[in-house]
């Protein structure tokens, strides 16, 4: 087996262990290995010491220079999220149905298709409106009035 045909195998083995670790960093050292095995294959290049360096700088040129534009693909597009604020506090204000009726203060509600444990001073029951006040970690608490904040809060 060539030393070409090595560097290429590593080349697409590492390329096709992207869709494993989904880092977006493998599929460019696979291909600085890609580009290496074929310079050599070309007979561009024959020393060790070459075909390192080829494989050290064509990897970390591709890696800062690609890596954010392609890295912007996998991400993905989430409509109607504020970047300001943090996931959890996205949810406060927004409206919930309760599923279970408050007993001692606890029962369960529905917000955006996903059940959560709420807490409440307010007697609501089941079918209910409420609304979220506050979200402590996976347990939300909601109220039976809207809460409207003021203008002027500092």
């Amino acid at each position: 087996m060539s030393v070409a045909l090595i560097w290429i195998i590593i080349g697409i083995l590492l390329i096709i262990s992207e869709l494993l670790l989904t880092s977006i960093v493998a599929v460019f050292i696979g291909l600085g290995a890609l580009l290496t095995g074929l310079l050599l294959h070309w007979g561009v290049i024959e020393d060790y010491s070459t075909q390192f360096a080829i494989f050290g700088i064509s990897s970390l040129v591709l890696l800062l220079v690609a890596r954010g534009r392609l890295k912007a693909w996998f991400i993905g597009y989430t409509a109607d999220t504020d970047p300001a604020k943090p996931n959890f506090q996205r949810d406060i204000g927004a409206r919930v149905k309760v599923v279970k009726t408050f007993q001692h203060g606890a029962g369960r509600v529905l917000l955006n298709g996903v059940q959560w444990d709420a807490f409440s001073e307010d007697e609501l029951k089941e079918g209910d409106t409420a609304w979220v006040v506050a979200n402590k970690g996976i347990q939300l608490t909601v109220q039976k009035e809207r809460h409207v904040a003021a203008n002027n809060e500092e």
